[in-house]
């Protein structure tokens, strides 16, 4: 359900162009692409869906503003071990009279998640080409349609593998994250509950509540040419063990989803910045 977008950003937040140790770059590059994606409506859900999508391309490394292989994000606090960052995340919308769990329920209307990550650097290798951070985002949660109604809080520490030149092959970046995900009450009953209002035959009435929400397995992998950007990523999800999984709205504990996606680079700054990482 995830700006980790699950239509426009989904590419670049899990996949973008990668930066090599201590080399000048552009300050901004920017370009637009096309892809794919395929997931289900919502964690849980049966329907799975495929989409094509626009794919922007952006990339902005300034001191407090970033745009890159980790997503948008504003960066308060930089130590070579030590980042808080701005984490964003997004849910999109779902039109319950095409998913049989849901038809007859109120749709749901797509949600920004925004708060603070502190992320800390726990290995690197000797050339700079791998790292493992633990990275600990919290957020909260708001529909964005038909005014803003705050929909609870989101915890989602993970460990995320960063592997220049996987293999020998140079330029390719390889991304791999896993962690568990955590959610209190309100953000369990936006997605999961059932109002006896709307309750029938095979959807009894249900009240979600707070807690463990499941595990993400995703890996990424991409890579920059001169002039064009290409990437993928594969996510699985495990609900088994969520404190929601007995909603009748959750018809499976396990679902893939995945995506690919090509952008080309139409113009990029002359103003050259050092990236360390």
């Amino acid at each position: 359900m995830k700006f980790r977008q699950l239509l426009t950003s989904a590419l670049l937040a899990v996949a973008a162009a990668a930066a090599q140790a201590a080399e000048e770059m552009p300050l901004w590059e920017v370009g637009v692409g096309v892809g794919a994606v395929s997931f289900p409506d919502y964690r849980g859900s049966s329907r799975q869906r495929t989409h094509a999508l626009p794919v922007p391309y952006l990339i902005y490394r300034g001191e407090f503003l970033k745009a890159d292989r980790d997503g948008i994000r504003g960066v308060f606090f930089d130590s070579e071990r030590v980042e808080l960052n701005l984490s964003l995340a997004a849910s999109l919308p779902v039109d319950s009279s095409g998913n049989g769990a849901r038809r007859g329920m109120p749709d749901l209307k797509p949600t920004i998640e925004v708060g603070p990550s502190l992320e800390f650097n726990l290995w690197r290798s000797a050339d700079q080409l791998a790292r493992v951070d633990l990275r600990l985002p919290l957020r909260a949660a708001f529909t964005v349609h038909g005014g803003m109604q705050h929909v609870g809080m989101v915890f989602t520490p993970f460990i995320n593998l960063d592997v220049k030149d996987p293999f020998g092959y140079h330029g390719w970046n390889l991304g791999m994250l896993t962690g568990p995900i955590y959610a209190d009450a309100r953000q369990h009953r936006y997605f999961y509950d059932v109002d006896p209002r709307y309750a029938q035959p095979g959807r009894p009435a249900y009240r979600a509540s707070g807690g463990y929400s499941g595990t993400q397995f995703i890996m990424a992998l991409s890579k920059r040419y001169d002039r064009f950007w290409i990437g993928s990523f594969v996510r699985y999800d495990t609900l088994r063990g969520a404190a929601f999984v007995d909603s009748p709205l959750v018809e499976k504990k396990s679902a893939w989803a995945a995506g690919v996606g090509i952008a080309w680079v139409l113009g990029e700054s002359s103003r050259m910045v050092t990236v360390d990482d």
